[in-house]
């Protein structure tokens, strides 16, 4: 993937993991059309090339400001134009919540509005602790449309009242308290080795066991319960048969399974190559 691809991205690709930082700087990393159509092309990458982490972070000391408000009035009074752009970023909330892939957002400085969609949506989320966390669209008199329902999953109904409908911001801590996120840490270097520590705890899982295992979680209240568990114990005999075999012998033999020792390895590689 190259970095000359994108306008509001900035790309690190060091397959198997992949970091985008949203690079609209001056905007407080607000989404355009733009961001949202390049985050749509690396996410269709990251599922279609079987990436093991997608880390998501921001430029200039914000994550993202939320929706550009300077799209939304370019468009007028075309409504149609209106409707496509903001299901736009409907569509790649949902694609950021379904990828098989371990997603990581490093939070700080402004997670307002669709980049507290984002964050909502990530399998990790870790926060500088002075980071704003808000829902403002309200106060500008437009609505959270695409995100609300992500929202309310990640934190429930009466908190998303409450952020929703007042518009006031909160900080890290409250955030995780909220089950927002997951760890807050107090500068940029506890940041940087907070995901350097998730990834490569993500990296010693097995591939297709967390792809496995996340669609089996999505699953959750979209079917009834015995039907939901007569799939997973497919799913669980095909992954003993698969993966299970090269995990339990790894565990047996003391050893690690090929998939972290592919990744302790091309970790290794790449210290060598920027030491």
């Amino acid at each position: 993937m190259s970095q000359q691809e994108f306008e509001t991205l900035v790309i690190q690709d060091q397959k198997p993991v992949l970091r985008v930082m949203l690079n609209r700087p001056k905007l407080a990393n607000a989404m355009n059309l733009t961001m949202v159509n390049e985050l749509m092309s690396v996410m269709e990458k990251v599922e279609q090339e079987n990436y093991r982490v997608l880390i998501i972070s921001g430029g200039n000391g914000n994550f993202c400001a939320g929706g550009d408000i300077k799209d939304m009035q370019s468009a007028g009074a075309d409504k149609q134009a209106l409707i496509e752009l903001n299901r736009a970023f409907g569509h790649l909330i949902t694609k950021a919540d379904h990828l098989p892939c371990a997603v990581i957002c490093a939070l700080e400085g402004a997670v307002l509005g669709g980049g507290f969609g984002l964050a909502c949506v990530s399998d990790l989320a870790i926060a500088l602790e002075k980071t704003q966390f808000g829902l403002p669209e309200t106060s500008l008199g437009i609505i959270p449309a695409q995100i609300a329902p992500f929202v309310v999953k990640r934190i429930g109904l009466t908190q998303t009242r409450r952020l929703a409908l007042f518009g006031n911001r909160i900080k890290a801590q409250e955030a995780m308290n909220l089950g927002l996120i997951h760890q807050v840490v107090e500068n940029n270097e506890q940041l940087e080795e907070a995901v350097s520590k998730a990834v490569k705890l993500a990296l010693k899982c097995a591939p297709q066991a967390s792809q496995v295992t996340k669609t089996l979680i999505h699953s959750v209240d979209k079917q009834d319960l015995e039907s939901l568990l007569d799939q997973a114990a497919i799913d669980f005999a095909d992954a003993v048969m698969g993966e299970g075999r090269e995990g339990g012998a790894a565990f047996m033999q003391k050893r690690l399974p090929a998939w972290a020792d592919v990744a302790a390895k091309s970790e290794k590689t790449a210290k060598e190559t920027t030491s």
